[in-house]
């Protein structure tokens, strides 16, 4: 007998007849693997059939979030937990996925009920063990340490928790597939399932997604839609501040941050972020500044570190730790283009402190005069932050929510603030003198002294 068999990208999903070197829906290389054939069996229609209702008789249910427990996870997902939602958590390995939840499982139990946490990955044992240095053993949690979707699925429908959560999805599989644990079928079905058995039955489910070796979730990108939330829960892997995202929420926001440090006893929240990453910064050295971000509702202080110097090599290198590299190329530009820098025989490294990202526009402004403080061998004025855009004719351009991210830095101690032209329509914050300019050139005088 002849067995039918495919190829499928293990990036996108893609299907195909025979192999390709390289797949024609995500453009990756060496992506396609032979699985087996899977006819779906034929809907035929049968089974009840809910009849549509005018959307203004639905019912919404407001005000039936559970809270994790976590302030810090429950700004992220918008308010806590939504009845019957689908929410993925990706991270690196070792980042402190499996620690979230189960701190989770031990907090939220308390006002879900019993919590189901399916571990495909460790064995009953070695869950007590973590739940032990946690100080999160409860009566509440119940471990199922299995990876057949069919064992897991009778177990739900029998226990009828008020929690599940899985981890990790990629190793679980449906014996109905014939393809490995953590292929795209593989993964793709058994979310399916879970999907259709949370919704259908009320229940909150979290799963862990594995990552790739460019950060992104492993598995097909179809994974991302399937779900109601993806968050990414990220962070240097020798510092202990950790920081979680959302990348998708439909119950919420995705401008939300929440910030934990890992201690031995497992997650902390850190509620008071604003100057997190500024303890260690040593003040009166070139290279360095300090800018004010927005991440979600709080404003944040961060460090930027620049370092240039002559290049040994015919191509100068360019080095963005924490931002992206192209911005930080644009910005080189524009200090070579409008200001006269003489940069194309220079090496840049700048680095974003404390091994947190950030990418909106305000941090040109802080970025570009650290460039130039180190270029020029002179540190810029001792207490000020720095705040705006950058565009290409060298213009510093308004960003939004200035007059919270003034008050975080007097707040903070900070004396002078160099802003965006015209931005300063909300009156005088105390303890801080706030001096605007309208292009690079203005903001490089006062900020380097002429």
């Amino acid at each position: 007998m002849k067995t039918n068999s495919k190829y499928v990208c293990q990036e996108c999903g893609y299907e195909s007849v025979r192999w390709l070197g390289r797949c024609p829906g995500c453009r990756a290389w060496s992506s396609m693997v032979e699985e087996l054939s899977h006819r779906a069996a034929e809907n035929t229609g049968s089974g009840s059939v809910q009849d549509p209702l005018p959307l203004s008789e639905v019912q919404t249910g407001e005000g039936s979030r559970l809270p994790t427990g976590l302030s810090e996870f429950d700004r992220v997902l918008g308010g806590g937990i939504v009845s019957g939602s689908l929410v993925l958590i990706g991270g690196d390995p070792g980042i402190g996925k499996s620690t979230l939840l189960l701190q989770t499982a031990w907090l939220a139990g308390t006002g879900c009920g019993r919590v189901l946490y399916v571990s495909g990955e460790e064995s009953a044992q070695q869950t007590r063990m973590r739940a032990e240095r946690l100080g999160a053993c409860s009566e509440n949690i119940y471990i199922l340490p299995e990876n057949d979707l069919d064992n897991i699925e009778v177990q739900v429908r029998k226990f009828a928790p008020g929690l599940l959560m899985v981890d990790s999805i990629q190793t679980l599989y449906n014996p109905g597939l014939p393809s490995a644990p953590g292929s795209v079928s593989q993964v793709r079905d058994c979310t399916a399932r879970l999907m259709r058995l949370g919704k259908g039955l009320g229940i909150p489910v979290f799963i862990v997604g594995h990552v790739t070796k460019d950060g992104s979730l492993a598995g097909p990108r179809v994974l991302e839609h399937m779900v109601d939330t993806v968050l990414y829960f990220e962070g240097e892997k020798y510092n202990s501040y950790r920081l979680l995202r959302a990348i998708k929420n439909r119950f919420g926001s995705t401008n939300e941050l929440g910030v934990f440090e890992m201690t031995d006893g497992g997650l902390r929240e850190v509620s008071d972020a604003a100057g997190l990453f500024l303890p260690e910064r040593k003040s009166g050295i070139p290279g360095s500044s300090v800018i004010a971000v927005m991440e979600g509702t709080r404003a944040m202080l961060v460090e930027a570190q620049a370092l240039v110097c002559p290049t040994g090599f015919g191509t100068p290198r360019r080095l963005a730790t924490g931002m992206d590299h192209n911005r930080l190329s644009m910005l080189l530009a524009v200090l070579e283009k409008r200001i006269g820098f003489h940069m194309s025989q220079e090496d840049v490294y700048l680095n974003i402190a404390g091994g947190i990202k950030v990418d909106e526009p305000a941090i040109d402004l802080g970025v570009a005069l650290a460039v130039a403080s180190s270029h020029r061998d002179i540190p810029l004025c001792c207490g000020s932050i720095f705040i705006g855009e950058i565009g290409l004719t060298g213009e510093i351009r308004s960003v939004r929510q200035i007059d919270m991210r003034l008050r975080e830095a007097s707040r903070l101690g900070f004396s002078r603030a160099i802003i965006p032209s015209g931005e300063n329509r909300f009156g005088r914050i105390d303890n801080i003198e706030v001096i605007e300019t309208g292009s690079l050139e203005d903001a490089l005088e006062v900020a380097l002294g002429g």
